[in-house]
């Protein structure tokens, strides 16, 4: 069946979706990536190499992925696998560093091989998918009041705008408040605004040295944070939303970016969760079929982006922190209902449900992982019991 890609009604949403998605995505972290680079010593031009290539390896895992199968497959890079950098360098030689993250891309290739791990992944209730989606949401739209009172000249006005066009245009809140919120930030700046260089950023090649420690030290337990973090959250968001994602191909795919873009900076590149609630739920299109064509909009966008990083590094650098909190809060409004609401869809499941979405929204970390991955296995484990116990009960009936 040939699909139209003409301008269309659809696409509006798809664009805006799509832009808001990056925006937050790379507005909200990029600090973080920053100073994950400075951590390990790179120069100016390696760290400007180094979101280079984390803009390029998204762009394309998640046009090559959304285009083959036909669903919104967003990717993104490890923001908790740059927070493990950023506080495990000290020492850590660049070059080292490098090293490590070529091992972390070649063991997620290694976990797309293994299929009861792929079979594993693919059957995570949807009931606990959502509920593990809605308790890392809720802990970003929580911040939006706590923002609005650091910053209420500017938050205060955003959220006013953002509830009235969700009464009267709903679909035009989430980009309205996104260009509002970026122009006000910009224009805040020392009163005066921004001025960046947007000339081409060129990729730094950097030969990788593997040394056994900095690979144990960082490389292993990056594979780990971003696996039990970002991927398995990923593909939760996708089940959440009704899609079957390939979880083989994935794997493959982000552990072969990653690989390859290593020697040029980048850490990680693994599915995306946050920024992907944005562009599978309805908001971003009505027809879940065609969800997939933010693939477009998304490779360019991040394409640009990439191509001009060291403009963008410093524009959305200077953003303050408090105004991004706020823009990522409302945009991440309508997905956090959406994930509410099918968390509790299925009343036999709410326990287990309820479970994944406090341990997720507690935010605790153990071992060094996050709380999604944590709120993950305790709905799982609850729902795994709950339905052996059902299917002893209707043996022994």
């Amino acid at each position: 069946m040939r699909t139209s890609l003409s301008l269309q009604p659809g696409w509006f949403s798809l664009i805006s979706a799509t832009l808001t998605a990056v925006v937050v995505g790379f507005a909200s972290t990029i600090l973080v990536i920053m100073e994950a680079a400075r951590s390990v010593g790179a120069t100016p031009a390696q760290q400007v190499s180094w979101a280079a290539a984390l803009c390029f390896g998204m762009a394309a895992t998640s046009f090559i992925l959304s285009v083959r199968y036909r669903m919104p497959m967003i990717t993104a890079w490890s923001t908790p696998g740059a927070v493990l950098i950023a506080t495990s360098g000290g020492s850590i030689t660049y070059a080292n560093a490098l090293g490590a993250f070529v091992v972390a891309g070649l063991l997620m290739m290694v976990a797309g091989l293994i299929k009861p791990l792929e079979r594993a992944i693919e059957k995570i209730p949807a009931p606990v998918a959502a509920a593990m989606l809605a308790g890392v949401l809720l802990r970003y739209t929580l911040g939006v009041p706590g923002a609005a009172l650091a910053l209420p000249w500017a938050v205060l006005p955003l959220v006013a705008i953002f509830f009235a066009l969700r009464l009267f245009y709903p679909l035009y809140a989430v980009p309205v408040v996104v260009a509002a919120g970026v122009g006000l930030g910009l224009l805040s700046v020392d009163g005066t605004g921004v001025c960046c260089n947007f000339g081409l950023t060129g990729l730094v090649w950097t030969t990788p040295a593997f040394d056994w420690q900095t690979i144990l030290s960082i490389g292993v337990p990056l594979f780990l944070v971003t696996m039990a973090s970002q991927n398995l959250p990923g593909f939760a968001v996708l089940r959440a939303s009704g899609y079957q994602p390939p979880v083989q191909a994935a794997l493959l795919a982000t552990g072969a970016a990653s690989t390859l873009l290593a020697p040029f900076g980048s850490h990680a590149i693994n599915m995306a969760a946050i920024t992907a609630s944005i562009v599978t739920g309805p908001d971003c299109h009505p027809d879940p079929a065609k969800r997939w064509l933010v693939a477009l909009p998304y490779l360019v966008l991040y394409g640009l982006i990439g191509l001009m990083a060291a403009g963008f590094v410093q524009v959305l650098g200077a953003l303050p922190k408090d105004l991004i909190t706020a823009i990522a809060g409302l945009a991440l409004f309508a997905p956090m209902m959406g994930g509410m609401t099918a968390m509790l869809k299925e009343p036999r499941d709410t326990e287990s449900a309820l479970a994944a979405f406090l341990v997720t929204a507690s935010g605790v970390t153990v071992l060094g992982v996050g709380s999604a991955f944590w709120g993950l296995l305790a709905g799982l484990v609850l729902f795994a019991a709950r339905h052996a116990l059902r299917a002893r009960r209707r043996d022994l009936g």
